[in-house]
């Protein structure tokens, strides 16, 4: 990173030790600051780019136990490691106990994850409707047989892989079942949990009810380490969490997408009190090496058009970033990007300069 202004946090006591090492199972991580499962979103190439950026522990995309039992090609790639990936965590989806066990056991065999996480807590009808995701949580039973038949088949392959499920707090405010999914998830041999404390009709609208959360920790204490997730858009929230409920680490979603700096920046705001800003330079750096990363992965043409929103998502907040979006919501090729990039640096350091002439 290039010199970069500090933004001193007065109001905020520093305490070094809300950024720490944390245990699951037999897996030990350097810290606590992790990339959720984000759909549609946490692919390879970006994973790869949040482990530059300081991210502890990352994991992919949710994966359909029924589609990878049927050998789906879409679904491998969902899985690959990044390059830089030392440790990773792969996120299974379904509510057939067989299914989940067998693509449990498949992943592993293939891909060597150091975590099989189990995902109660999508909160997408088209995931729900089949009794798999947040649908879950209606059903602790049935969150027991899952987690329970993925843990035991686990065990059998002789590799110690630590089995998790995230959860949300409930199907509606008159279903708020999360202590319940808790509980039988570690009594069906759940390493750890995280809670994403939003009910599935909540979807993501409202605010996370972080009173939850601070309430499962304690009653998990000296069980299994719970993570939080939910409403982390900076640094300072993620620090606030980690005060407020107890919890052992944090876990960006939505507050990473385009914004991958947040994994550095709150390390060094739990560390020493302050964090350092980000230039439009490594906003616009990091978004191109993201392309070429998802080009590599995926072909021009598709990470072209994906490529789109992530770029719209890394250019907010930089000067001259409307009209900057109104060019790159259009780029179907490296070589569109290129261009439209090069005009706005020359823009920004030749502001009367007509690039057209």
């Amino acid at each position: 990173m290039s010199e970069l202004d500090v933004r001193e946090l007065n109001t905020m006591e520093t305490d070094s030790q809300l950024y720490r090492p944390v245990t699951i199972g037999n897996l030990t991580l350097p810290g606590n600051i992790f990339l959720a499962p984000i759909a549609g979103y946490s692919d390879r190439s970006f994973r790869s780019i949040c482990v530059d950026w300081g991210a502890d522990f990352t994991y992919t995309e949710m994966v359909s136990s029924e589609a990878y039992i049927r050998s789906s090609a879409k679904t491998e790639k969902l899985i690959t490691r990044a390059h830089n990936e030392r440790r990773y965590a792969v996120q299974i989806f379904g509510a057939n106990p067989d299914f989940m066990a067998g693509t449990a056991v498949r992943i592993i065999e293939r891909y060597h994850p150091e975590c099989i996480d189990i995902n109660a807590g999508c909160p997408m009808p088209k995931i729900t409707k089949t009794g798999a995701g947040s649908a879950l949580m209606r059903n602790p039973e049935k969150l027991y047989a899952v987690v329970k038949a993925v843990k035991d088949a686990v065990e059998q392959t002789g590799v110690a892989v630590p089995v998790t499920v995230k959860i949300r707090s409930g199907w509606s405010q008159t279903e708020l079942t999360w202590k319940e999914a808790a509980i039988a998830a570690v009594e069906a041999g759940a390493a750890a949990l995280t809670i994403h404390p939003r009910t599935c009709a909540q979807c993501y609208s409202g605010t996370a009810d972080w009173d939850i959360l601070a309430q499962l920790v304690q009653i998990m204490r000296g069980r299994v380490p719970v993570f939080g997730s939910g409403d982390l858009f900076s640094p300072q929230s993620a620090h606030d969490m980690l005060v407020s409920t107890g919890c052992i680490g944090v876990m960006f979603a939505r507050g990473a997408m385009g914004n991958p700096f947040i994994f550095r920046q709150t390390r060094e705001l739990l560390q020493i009190g302050a964090y350092s800003e980000i230039t439009p330079a490594d906003k616009i750096g990091t978004a191109k090496k993201e392309l070429m990363l998802l080009c590599e992965e995926a072909g021009e043409q598709t990470a072209c058009r994906e490529m789109r929103k992530r770029f719209a998502a890394y250019t907010k907040g930089i000067a001259g970033g409307a009209k900057l979006r109104e060019q790159l919501v259009q780029a179907s090729s490296i070589q569109d990007y290129e261009r439209i990039l090069k005009n706005f640096s020359l823009q920004a350091v030749y502001p009367h300069t007509d690039n057209n002439r």
